[in-house]
């Protein structure tokens, strides 16, 4: 049995093992709109010993015209970006970003998928470092790679769009970690169409956070999504592209209910198939029958 890992880490913790060789930490900084603008701010400043991890080239695969924007990379090559950046099968992983572990959660997730356990998200992110007045490191950190094996993946966690449907008439749930603006179709900055699968419930990710970007507690996160789920229910997360449905994943996990699926496609891929019925608006928000 895997030993059972508290995902999040405190800056105090993260400079007490800043510089041990078995720990490595990860800049997850990305704009979804300016896809440049992460690498930038990681050479202006980062947690020291940082290695820099974009969200397009490092943690995503090459879509193909019926995927969404961040199909899962291959095994094989995301090993090989592991081993780029130094981690081993034992090294202990530190992810952050500067948007309430919104980015950062897609590695956690992607490490956990790939059967690496001991990856933790640093609270509040990069502003937590900062307000200790801790070091920012300029530049970009020499690295010694190594080697990184993956034997298998976890496929199960995966929810592929075609039998997405079957599961929904099956009594799973569907957060949507979109904002609210995009789940109900009034704005929509990044995908060619606006709205919502028919069926999902809008959980913006930032439910999750307190005003310092940091994870709210686990009583209360728990407390949130029971509104919707259980235990006995399985909970399906999405988002735009497969990213901030990983928090959401976070989210479940810290609030007890174990490791959600997560349909990676999400809407950028829904969408690839114009036959695909499309919701606007919002639509009843409790969808948890009483059991």
């Amino acid at each position: 049995m895997n030993e059972e890992i508290y995902p999040l880490i405190d800056v105090e913790m993260l400079e007490e093992h800043r510089v041990d060789p078995a720990w490595i930490i990860i800049d997850c900084r990305f704009d979804l709109t300016d896809p440049s603008k992460g690498l930038a701010l990681y050479k202006q400043g980062h947690i020291p010993g940082s290695r820099y991890a974009s969200l397009d080239n490092d943690l995503a695969g090459c879509p193909g015209p019926m995927d969404g924007r961040h199909p899962l990379p291959d095994p094989k090559v995301f090993s090989q970006t592991l081993a780029r950046w130094g981690v081993s099968n034992t090294t202990n992983v530190v992810v952050y970003d500067a948007v309430g572990g919104a980015i950062a959660a897609r590695l956690w997730w992607m490490l956990r998928w790939a059967r690496h356990e001991h990856v933790y998200i640093l609270d509040g992110g990069i502003q937590a470092w900062e307000r200790k007045g801790f070091y920012l490191e300029k530049g970009q950190a020499v690295v010694e790679s190594t080697d990184f094996s993956i034997t298998s993946v976890r496929n199960e966690w995966v929810v592929e769009t075609e039998l997405l449907s079957s599961a929904l008439t099956e009594g799973a749930v569907l957060l949507d970690a979109r904002s609210e603006d995009r789940f109900t179709g009034k704005s929509e900055p990044i995908d060619p169409v606006s709205g919502h699968i028919p069926g999902a419930i809008n959980f913006p990710f930032t439910r999750a956070l307190d005003s310092f970007g940091r994870l709210r507690k686990p009583k209360d996160l728990r407390e949130e999504l029971a509104v919707y789920v259980d235990e006995k229910t399985d909970l399906i997360s999405m988002c735009g592209s497969g990213v901030t449905a990983c928090h959401l994943a976070l989210t479940a996990k810290l609030a007890g209910l174990g490791d959600s699926l997560v349909y990676i496609g999400s809407w950028s891929e829904w969408i690839t198939n114009k036959d695909r019925k499309i919701a606007v608006g919002n639509e009843a928000q409790s969808r948890r029958s009483d059991r």
